[in-house]
């Protein structure tokens, strides 16, 4: 009778090792109504939500341990993405993009990111933090801007076609920045050497490199001195996404907690009659659940253009990436030892969530941000 027990046991923790299978499934299908993302979404909503989940579940999820492993960038997946309008969200339809709202947009990158969070923060991202101090210049001559200087931790930096840069044009401080596109081939462009990094490892990282590249004039957007208007508008959308993208990783965590918490045994009985761990599972759900709110209550705020758009997406960022990666981290410590093996999919969500709090402006950033918005009233 043990040694059935124990194949049992065996066969579903062999089930778990492929675990981002599970949690999109199991999110696509509403089986833990207390965290269902569904929740006050409209019809149309809940459509695409449940093609992002599909798409996870069946595109994403089955090579997410794969990509990390061999650092694979997995450009077909994100074609047959951008073929169901996920590559340009919320970009105006007219310029070929599906047109959705900001509140649209992290429905969607939650419901990829349970497939895999590195590939969809991916798809989601901008970078920086101190918009206003950049130092890589642009000069113009005649009909040329010619830009020097570096960019470092670039997502895709040396596989990406196009690059949209700021660029100092002008004298030091917002005023003085502006927006071109570079394109990869370009004389001048190089790349540094691909990082090695601790998570986010379907997506190759490298500093872009300026030396007296040469840009037309003619590939500016805007007029000289908005760049630092379009890098606002990015960086608090970014904050929105990869905030979002942190919900998928910390849902299908809890989801994968949960499955493990039933199966595991331990003094003859499942680790779900633990009290101890019940009311652990219970913070983790509930503490999801409140960054989802305040992710989309922000997504709304930056829809509308609303004056405390800002501050609610740098407080959406801050709170739901340091309390998603506190959900992830806590169900790897409920696989006890299994959690750290690379064959169970709950390490790989902690690792690829862990960079959240860092990037798109860190969340020590988000604090001076927000204690700022309180000290000005």
């Amino acid at each position: 009778m043990l040694r059935g027990t124990c194949q049992r046991t065996g066969a579903w923790l062999r089930g778990l090792r492929r675990g981002p299978r599970g949690p999109a499934e199991s999110a696509r299908r509403g089986v833990v109504s207390c965290i269902d993302p569904s929740m006050g979404l409209n019809e149309e909503q809940k459509e695409f939500q449940k093609v992002a989940f599909n798409f996870a579940a069946r595109e994403m999820a089955p090579h997410m341990a794969e990509w990390d492993q061999k650092e694979l960038f997995p450009v077909d997946m994100m074609r047959k993405a951008a073929q169901l309008g996920f590559g340009g969200v919320y970009v105006r339809t007219d310029v070929g993009g599906a047109g959705l709202s900001r509140l649209d947009t992290s429905v969607i990158f939650e419901a990829l990111a349970t497939g895999c969070t590195s590939t969809t923060a991916y798809m989601s991202i901008h970078n920086g933090s101190d918009a206003a101090s950049l130092v890589t210049s642009a000069v113009r001559r005649q009909d040329h801007y010619i830009l020097n200087g570096s960019k470092a931790f670039i997502s895709g930096g040396g596989e990406a076609d196009i690059y949209v840069v700021m660029c100092r044009t002008g004298g030091p401080g917002p005023r003085g920045i502006s927006c071109v596109v570079v394109e990869k081939g370009t004389p001048g462009l190089s790349f540094g050497k691909k990082e090695k990094k601790v998570g986010w490892n379907s997506q190759p990282t490298r500093a872009v490199i300026f030396e007296d590249c040469a840009v037309p004039v003619a590939n500016r957007i805007g007029e000289e001195g908005q760049g630092f208007l379009i890098a606002m508008k990015g960086l608090n959308g970014g904050r929105i996404n990869v905030a979002s993208c942190s919900l998928g990783a910390a849902h299908a965590s809890v989801v994968l907690a949960r499955d493990y918490l039933k199966v595991r045994k331990q003094f003859g009985e499942p680790l779900a009659n633990n009290q101890y761990l019940q009311f652990q599972l219970a913070e983790m759900a509930a503490r999801l659940v409140a960054s989802r709110l305040m992710i989309r209550t922000a997504a709304v705020a930056l829809q509308e253009e609303r004056e405390d758009a800002v501050v609610l997406c740098s407080m959406a960022k801050l709170f739901a990436t340091d309390e998603c990666f506190a959900i992830c981290n806590q169900a790897l410590q409920m696989h006890g030892g299994y959690g750290y093996l690379k064959d169970y999919a709950v390490q790989q969500y902690v690792r690829d969530s862990r960079v959240h709090q860092i990037l798109e402006g860190s969340n020590e950033v988000m604090r001076i941000l927000i204690s700022r918005s309180l000290l000005q009233e």
